[in-house]
């Protein structure tokens, strides 16, 4: 049976409030927060984008994995913000971990989904046997146009799983994928920020993709919403992970821990799988966890995992989703905001 063997993750200390957006395009600040559920946002640093988050969250996971860099033989990064266009993410991430060169490299896009996707092929990498340990990273410094209700939760962060055979962290038990050609949310070639579909995004999108890859996971492994100890769902917005796990018949004690506090703002490829980054920060050893990720285009990864003797002992080696939830934070001005962001186009 192939699992993690080792995990991170890293969020900005940088962050805007809903409020300080709001006020900027003469919104109620009240109504963003009761509608979306989100207090703030992480913003990337002028020195971070998708490559130095991904370094840092894949340090996080080879230090809990214990093992040497030059073992892993894949890694692949999912993103919807790759800083190069054609450039490879991958091949500068691989030298700074130091897991080069003897390994397969890609990036991955799928937008919010491109995460578990890299975790998914990974993962199948290394059960087939033709890797002993591949990394699969979901990060982003995803970006919402100027008075959009992206810009509200698209925010920066990621997380980095090693899967292996051997001294796992977590046991994978399954896995389903749901795919379907839904635009609901693009970008094209040369536009600097995405468009969406607006309401459409929730119905045929959102909560056709992950109820539908959620119940099919289950049918597929015997397992009721009453069996997991954790779930998490893709989080687009605070109320959107919420709604889809009443109707599937979870209850809040076994979402609230993964929904990672959604007003840090959530809308990346990293957003699903940092979030089980926290699950697993807390997990106790035999705990069942369910995760489904959800990308526009559109589709949705389910992964059942259960939770060993060995993650306790390993999860102190590398900070905690919540100890960068909750040290040190730097809160910008829309203006500072807006220059981190690059929003402000100046022409020659």
């Amino acid at each position: 049976m192939a699992g993690i063997v080792g995990y991170g993750a890293y969020i900005p200390r940088n962050r805007i409030t809903s409020e300080e957006i709001a006020k900027q395009w003469g919104k109620d600040p009240g109504s963003i927060q009761r509608g979306l559920l989100l207090k703030e946002k992480s913003v990337p640093g002028l020195d971070e984008d998708t490559i130095t988050i991904s370094v840092a969250a894949g340090r996080g996971a080879l230090e809990r994995a214990g093992i040497e860099p030059g073992r892993v033989g894949a890694l692949y990064i999912g993103s919807e913000s790759h800083p190069y266009a054609v450039k490879p993410s991958g091949t500068i991430v691989s030298e700074a971990l130091g897991v080069g060169p003897d390994l397969h490299v890609a990036d991955f896009e799928f937008a919010c989904k491109a995460g578990t996707e890299a975790m998914f092929v990974a993962l199948g990498l290394v059960e087939a046997g033709r890797v002993e340990y591949a990394m699969g990273i979901g990060a982003d410094t995803s970006q919402g146009a100027p008075n959009d209700a992206l810009e509200y939760s698209a925010s920066a962060g990621g997380a980095a799983y090693i899967f292996g055979k051997e001294h796992l962290l977590v046991d994978v038990l399954e896995t389903y994928s749901f795919t379907t050609d839904t635009p609901d949310f693009w970008r094209r070639e040369g536009e600097f920020y995405p468009r969406h579909g607006g309401r459409f995004t929730g119905e045929p999108a959102y909560f056709k993709h992950v109820m539908t890859a959620t119940e099919r996971i289950l049918e597929k492994t015997g397992f009721k919403p009453k069996d997991f100890r954790y779930v998490v769902l893709h989080m687009p917005n605070g109320k959107f992970p919420l709604s889809a796990a009443k109707q599937l018949g979870f209850t809040k004690e076994q979402w609230e821990t993964g929904w990672i506090v959604p007003q840090m703002g959530n809308t990346y490829s990293g957003s699903s799988p940092t979030g089980l980054a926290a699950i697993l920060d807390v997990a106790d050893p035999d705990d069942l966890i369910l995760i489904t990720s959800f990308g526009s285009g559109a589709g949705s990864d389910s992964f059942v995992l259960r939770a060993t003797e060995l993650l306790p002992e390993r999860r102190d080696r590398a900070p905690t989703v919540r100890q960068m939830l909750d040290g040190t934070r730097r809160y910008l001005t829309y203006g500072q905001y807006a220059k981190y962001r690059e929003k402000i186009i100046v022409n020659d």
